[in-house]
């Protein structure tokens, strides 16, 4: 009973009762009665409310929303419609997708009444129906999609369910908004399976990207050793700058090939490059002018036993 219907009722038997205390019996058992009309035939619906009445068991209409009068005893209130978006949540366990994978799918629908009097009339219980229509449907999808598509197309997934509830539910005056899966649960050894071929996924890629790394660095490598074939005094610094970068560091002892050393003398350098022999020294050493610099001499190899 709304606030105005019990406020209407209860002015009414007060005064009811005041007239029956002064004496006017008969005035206030009318007044009581009307209060008891009142009572009984006053209505209210909110806004987001529709009343479907029926008259002598034959639909009356939909009334709603504001205030109504019905007949006492001959009309009757059969549903009390909300036509706010409403929320179920539904799932499905252990259902098997398309390459036969059991998992647990948790979901949510979002509908509305759209029309009062086919909620009403066309089926007994719609709250009910709308969840039981869900389910029923989320397994078909379930068992018409594979599971890489579940997992990655949820939205279409989505639109897949909304469609096909919403054309199920049509006829009972519900639309659904939309429908939204929260949840995709799959057996934890598919969990590790799956993490275990995603890794390896990544290793493929980290030593493909490897692989072109060393190629790259190789195809360097080539070019400059043709620089270096054709400009020998170029693979002489270069030798030089090895052996500065390598004494740059202080109270360390380094073994330096008698390779590199000879590098260091242009004329050999030349010799090892293949484009002229090596001069043999004359016996003895050979006198150097004074201010000349001293020559890197490598000590001689010592052939094994």
């Amino acid at each position: 009973m709304n606030p105005i219907t019990v406020f209407l009722t209860v002015a009414c038997l007060a005064v009811g009762a005041g007239l029956g205390a002064t004496g006017h019996l008969y005035s206030g058992v009318a007044v009581v009665i009307v209060a008891i009309v009142i009572a009984s035939a006053l209505k209210m619906a909110n806004t987001w409310q529709k009343f479907v009445i029926l008259r002598a068991g034959k639909l009356r209409g939909v009334k709603g929303p504001g205030l109504f009068f019905i007949i006492p005893v001959i009309d009757h209130v059969v549903a009390v419609i909300d036509e706010r978006i409403q929320t179920t949540a539904f799932s499905a366990e252990e259902a098997l997708t398309k390459d036969t994978v059991p998992v647990n799918v948790d979901a949510i629908i979002f509908w509305f009444v759209h029309d009062a009097q086919k909620a009403a009339l066309n089926i007994t219980n719609y709250r009910e129906a709308i969840d039981r229509v869900s389910q029923t449907s989320l397994r078909e999808m379930i068992g018409s999609s594979m599971l890489s598509a579940l997992l990655s197309e949820r939205t279409a997934a989505d639109e897949i369910l909304r469609g096909e509830i919403g054309r199920k539910t049509a006829d009972w005056g519900i639309s659904v908004k939309s429908v939204e899966i929260r949840d995709v649960a799959i057996p934890v050894a598919l969990q590790d399976a799956m993490s275990r071929q995603a890794q390896a996924e990544r290793e493929k890629q980290a030593r493909v990207i490897l692989g072109s790394a060393e190629a790259a660095i190789a195809g360097k490598f080539v070019e400059a050793a043709m620089t270096y074939a054709d400009h020998p005094a170029a693979l002489q610094l270069r030798a030089m700058n090895i052996i500065y970068e390598t004494t740059k560091e202080r109270g360390a002892t380094i073994l330096i090939p008698t390779s590199m050393v000879d590098s260091l003398n242009p004329v050999v350098a030349l010799a090892l490059a293949g484009q002229q022999p090596v001069p043999q020294k004359p016996n003895g050493p050979r006198p150097q002018s004074p201010g000349a610099p001293k020559e890197i001499v490598a000590a001689p190899r010592i052939a094994d036993a």
